[in-house]
C-alpha cells in the first residue's frame, strides 16, 4: 500500500500553520495505518485510517488523504472480517461484516458493501456445517435459520436445516425444511432425506404398535424414494394390523427390490401363507417354491407344497 508524503512548502504555510500541522498529522496517521496494514495489524491500521480521515475531512488541503481513507477503511474492515472467518470466529466475523456494510455505506464503497453482504450467508453456512459435524444440532439449526431469515429461498440452507432438525428429533420441522429445500433447487437431495426420515418415523411407529401410522409413513417414504426397507416395514405393519391384502402387496414389492436379501425366503413363505389364507392356491404355491431354500421355513414350505398338489 502506498504512503502519502506532504511537503509543507510555502504555499501550504501561507494557508496557515495550524492547517499545515493538521494536514501533516493526518498524513502521518495515514502512513502509520499503511505500515500497520503491511505488517498485518489490521485493527491498528483501521484505527489509524479512521483518525486520519476525521482530521483530513475538515481541511481544505486534506482531500487526497480523505479520499484514500474512504477507499481503504471499508476494505480494511472487510479484510478483518475475512480473517476472523478464516479463524472460524464466525460470530465475530458476521458482526464485523455488518460493521463493514455500514462503513461502506458511509464512505460510498458499494463494491465492498456487496461483497460483505454476500459473505454473511457463506460464513453462517460454514458455521452451521461445523456445528452439524460436531453434532451440535441446535446450534447448527440456529445458523441455518439465520440464513433463511435473510434469504427464504436458500435451498441449501433449508436442506441443512432439515438435517439438523431431523437429527435433533424434530421430525415435523425437518419435513417442513426439506419441503422448502425441494422447492428451491434441492429436490433430489431433499427427497432422499424425506424418504429416510419417513422410514425412521415408520419404524418407530411399528415398534410402538401404531400399525396404521407405520404403514402411512412407510408408504410416504416410498413416494419420495422407493426402498426395500420401507416396503418391509409396511408389510409387517399391515400384517399385524390384519390387513392381509396390503401386507401381500408390500411384501411383494419388498421381494422385487431385495430378491437376494437374507430374509427373502422368510418373506416369501409369509406371502405364500397369506395367499393360502386368502384362498389363492396358485399364488401360495408360487411363493412357497421361492421359500424352499430358506433354512428356517424351507422344509415347512415343501410340506405345504406337497399338501397343495
Amino acid at each position: 500500500m502506498k504512503k502519502l508524503f506532504v511537503t509543507i512548502a510555502a504555499a501550504i504555510l501561507a494557508a496557515g500553520s495550524i492547517n499545515a500541522q493538521d494536514l501533516a498529522q493526518a498524513t502521518d496517521l495515514y502512513n502509520t495505518g499503511a505500515t500497520y496494514l503491511n505488517n498485518g495489524n489490521l485493527e491498528s491500521a483501521l484505527e489509524s485510517f479512521q483518525q486520519a480521515y476525521s482530521i483530513a475531512i475538515t481541511l481544505e488541503d486534506g482531500q487526497e488523504v480523505a479520499d484514500n481513507c474512504r477507499n481503504i477503511i471499508p476494505e480494511t474492515s472487510l479484510n478483518i472480517a475475512k480473517s476472523l472467518g478464516q479463524d472460524k470466529n464466525y460470530d465475530e466475523a458476521v458482526a464485523r461484516l455488518g460493521t463493514t456494510i455500514e462503513l461502506a455505506g458511509e464512505y460510498g464503497n458499494q463494491s465492498v458493501a456487496d461483497e460483505a453482504k454476500a459473505l454473511i450467508p457463506q460464513l453462517l453456512m460454514l458455521k452451521g456445517t461445523d456445528l452439524l459435524n460436531s453434532k451440535d444440532f441446535a446450534g447448527a439449526a440456529a445458523a441455518y435459520k439465520q440464513i433463511l431469515d435473510a434469504d427464504p429461498a436458500n435451498g441449501v440452507a433449508a436442506l441443512r436445516l432439515g438435517m439438523a432438525l431431523a437429527s435433533s428429533g424434530d421430525a415435523n420441522g425437518a419435513i417442513q425444511a426439506f419441503t422448502t429445500a425441494a422447492a428451491n433447487g434441492q429436490k433430489a437431495s431433499a427427497d432422499k432425506q424425506l424418504a429416510n426420515l419417513y422410514v425412521r418415523i415408520a419404524n418407530s411407529a411399528l415398534k410402538a404398535k401404531k400399525y396404521t401410522e407405520a404403514v402411512d409413513a412407510a408408504v410416504k417414504s416410498a413416494e419420495y424414494a422407493e426402498s426395500s426397507n420401507a416396503y418391509l416395514i409396511a408389510g409387517n405393519a399391515a400384517q399385524r394390523a390384519g390387513n392381509n391384502d396390503d401386507s401381500i402387496k408390500y411384501f411383494e414389492k419388498y421381494l422385487e427390490l431385495a430378491p437376494n436379501a437374507k430374509n427373502a425366503g422368510t418373506i416369501a413363505y409369509t406371502v405364500g401363507a397369506l395367499y393360502q389364507t386368502a384362498g389363492n392356491t396358485e399364488k401360495a404355491k408360487e411363493f412357497y417354491t421361492k421359500a424352499l431354500s430358506d433354512p428356517t421355513y424351507g422344509a415347512e414350505a415343501q410340506k405345504l407344497l406337497n399338501a397343495l398338489k
